[in-house]
């Protein structure tokens, strides 16, 4: 995709409680049809509090013993370990003792979702706006699955991490692929530091996967930091991420990465899930970078098949530039911000 920029400028003065606009100038430098997303599938958890998640949409893994990572925690599908609460999803890891049906007292419960047999991909952008808990031994993820798990096993069906982290690195996200010859330990991967030091568990955050034939690229509130081809695989192995794949979200506790919790480590830790969208490849025409005042509030708009682009500030109109923090929220089909007097453009494009 070839970057363009669509810009919006306009000023203003500081009137008591309310801002008020003295002009405002749409102009666009990028004309004609553009590559874009359509959305295809979401769960915007915007169900009523203390429920469960929409089991048309997830199922759970249930259980101990490690997962293969020697996790510490059992998962349940307890409402004490995931259920909605005020229009998001909340994983909690919780330190309780607890005997699930494998007869085994463990120390720690928290949940793991998947949309295995509800719903899987192939190609397109897989995204969730997340924030994530913190702690010595906690262990977020978003991440994906080959459908074909049971019947080629782990790691020929072919795993791509989104997002993870590990508590005793609050300011670094990871996203990994892992398949035949090149899994666990070995796996292919890049971390991603949070530009402003601020730990991840501050505030929400958008993590992202454009998967195209050939290419993943993984992003963070779409800033691009992390491309995987065929050509980035060790000599002899298989590139296999060409088949459909489910969604999981998870939160464990401990395990080698991780480490195990200590006594810093503050329970319950809890994982919110704003929405999980997925969007299919799409042709749109050029957008229009919209302001609007609502009340004593100023917010600029751009339609949602844009999910990717980046919303820039800058004191005058020839820059500096840099990039400005977003909600990421959308309405039916728009995303928006709320912002303050000056110069913006979108960015779009990869």
């Amino acid at each position: 995709m070839n970057r363009g920029s669509i810009f919006a400028s306009f000023r203003g003065v500081t009137a008591a409680a309310c801002l008020a606009f003295c002009g405002v100038v749409d102009g666009q430098t990028v004309s004609g049809n553009l590559p874009a997303w359509r959305l295809v599938w979401s769960d915007e958890f915007d169900q009523p509090n203390g429920t469960r998640p929409n089991p048309a949409r997830w199922s759970y893994d249930i259980g101990g013993g490690g997962w293969g990572n020697q996790e510490l925690e059992s998962y349940t599908a307890r409402t004490n370990n995931a259920r909605i609460e005020d229009g998001a999803l909340v994983i909690e890891a919780r330190k309780e003792e607890y005997q699930g049906n494998d007869g085994v007292a463990r120390h720690y419960t928290s949940a793991r979702l998947k949309t295995q047999g509800k719903f899987s991909t192939t190609y397109g952008r897989i995204e969730s706006r997340i924030r994530l808990p913190h702690g010595q031994g906690i262990w977020p993820a978003f991440w994906l699955l080959g459908v074909n798990i049971g019947t080629v096993g782990w790691p020929t069906c072919g795993e791509v991490d989104i997002m993870e982290n590990i508590g005793r690195e609050p300011t670094v996200v990871h996203s990994t692929v892992h398949g035949p010859g090149y899994s666990g330990g070995n796996g292919i991967g890049h971390a991603y530091v949070a530009p402003n030091g601020h730990p991840f568990s501050d505030d929400f955050h958008l993590y992202a996967m454009e998967w195209s034939p050939g290419l993943l690229r993984f992003l963070v509130d779409n800033q691009s930091f992390f491309t995987v081809t065929p050509a980035s695989l060790p000599a002899g192995t298989s590139w296999v991420y060409n088949g459909p794949e489910f969604i999981l979200l998870n939160l464990a506790v401990g395990g080698p990465w991780p480490g195990s919790p200590d006594a810093s480590t503050v329970f319950p830790q809890r994982m919110l899930v704003d929405y999980v969208r997925v969007y299919t490849t799409a042709v749109a025409p050029t957008p229009t970078l919209r302001v609007q005042q609502l009340t004593n509030h100023v917010f600029v708009e751009w339609p949602g098949l844009f999910p990717q682009a980046l919303l820039q500030t800058a004191p005058r109109i020839k820059g500096p530039w840099a990039i400005q923090t977003t909600s990421g929220l959308r309405t039916v089909d728009t995303f928006f911000a709320e912002i303050q007097p000056g110069f913006y453009r979108l960015e779009l494009g990869n």
